[in-house]
């Protein structure tokens, strides 16, 4: 995987944005995060010469998103305005964290759980980028570790088998399924309703017999989950859910 960097004139202001190489990808897209960034994804191969072009040609679509977006995040009222969090809401568990940070001259920073969901954070916290980091490998953890028996189950309840689950931090989705019915979590389903992560393992596991969005995987999805499309609606709008800080 590589990543490269540009930008395209879009107006007065230069549309920044970075390339990513997928060895899965077969067309090139465009992605862009609910904070407004903007990723090209591109097959191997591909030449990135050719991005500016492509950027230029739906340059209009990327605006309006950016400004879709943007639109979004100011009716949302943020759970703290802290660079680190004093609470931790872990919706689909459902689990509510209380966070302490205790300083010390170690360099390091470590986790460690000290009472019924309780979290301390011990050593360099002075350094906010750090502690982050660590808050996020925390919640990685955390989403191996629910997330890999849930799926399980409603790969059973739906009967729609998978070959493998990895959690991982994205920024642009919340589910991937690869040609070989291997699927990706983002770790930060953790802080969505239970149902709405429900049906991202739904969506995925229909990947498994339709690798698009075609009508046939909409009747699959709709055979699965009856209430599938007041479900995806709401689940547009769940970046809202994520704290800043689990960026």
């Amino acid at each position: 995987m590589t990543n490269l960097q540009g930008t395209e004139q879009a107006g007065s202001e230069p549309l920044a944005y970075t390339v990513r190489v997928s060895q899965r990808a077969r067309n090139v897209s465009i992605h862009v995060s609910h904070q407004g960034e903007v990723e090209v994804v591109i097959p191997k191969g591909f030449d990135p010469k050719r991005v500016p072009e492509i950027i230029e040609r739906r340059q209009s679509w990327v605006l309006r998103t950016q400004q879709k977006l943007a639109a979004s995040r100011e009716t949302v009222v943020p759970e703290t305005t802290d660079q680190l969090p004093q609470q931790i809401q872990l919706r689909s568990l459902p689990e509510d964290w209380t966070v302490t940070y205790r300083p010390a001259s170690d360099s390091r920073i470590v986790a460690s759980h000290i009472g019924q969901q309780r979290l301390q954070l011990h050593g360099a916290t002075h350094s906010v980028e750090t502690c982050q980091a660590v808050l996020q490998r925390w919640l990685n953890r955390k989403a191996q570790l629910h997330f890999e028996p849930w799926l399980r189950q409603v790969s059973e309840d739906v009967s729609l088998p998978f070959s493998a689950v990895s959690v991982r931090h994205q920024k642009t989705l919340w589910a991937s399924c690869s040609s070989k019915q291997s699927i990706s979590l983002n770790a930060k389903l953790l802080f969505l309703p239970p149902p709405l992560v429900r049906y991202v393992f739904i969506h995925e596991l229909c990947h498994t017999i339709h690798m698009n969005h075609s009508p046939q995987f909409w009747d699959l999805v709709a055979k699965k989950e009856p209430d599938y499309q007041g479900i995806d609606r709401e689940l547009r709008q769940a970046w809202r859910y994520v704290p800043s800080w689990a960026e």
